[in-house]
């Protein structure tokens, strides 16, 4: 069983489930950001602003910042955005 990291202040979780390892967590994120309901301003965020999320430091995984070319494995990734 898979623990849970603690989730920042301010900030918007959204867990990625994924049936197979992916090269990017950029596109995977912007999917799933797309299709979750929770977050109006993230469900429509451009993929500029997303990228600048990434360059800002405001997207992490178990509390270290992710890169939007980090890889990801099979199963449950936790993604927080700092100031959501």
């Amino acid at each position: 069983m898979t623990s849970v990291p603690p989730q920042p202040e301010n900030s918007f979780r959204i867990a990625l489930e994924l049936e197979y390892p992916e090269s990017r967590m950029d596109n995977v994120l912007l999917n799933a950001l797309r299709e979750q309901n929770e977050n109006e301003k993230l469900k429509n965020i451009s993929r500029g602003a997303l990228k600048d999320l990434f360059n800002s430091k405001r997207i992490m995984i178990k509390g270290q910042r992710a890169k939007s070319n980090s890889s990801l494995a099979k199963g449950i990734t936790y993604v927080d955005i700092l100031g959501f």
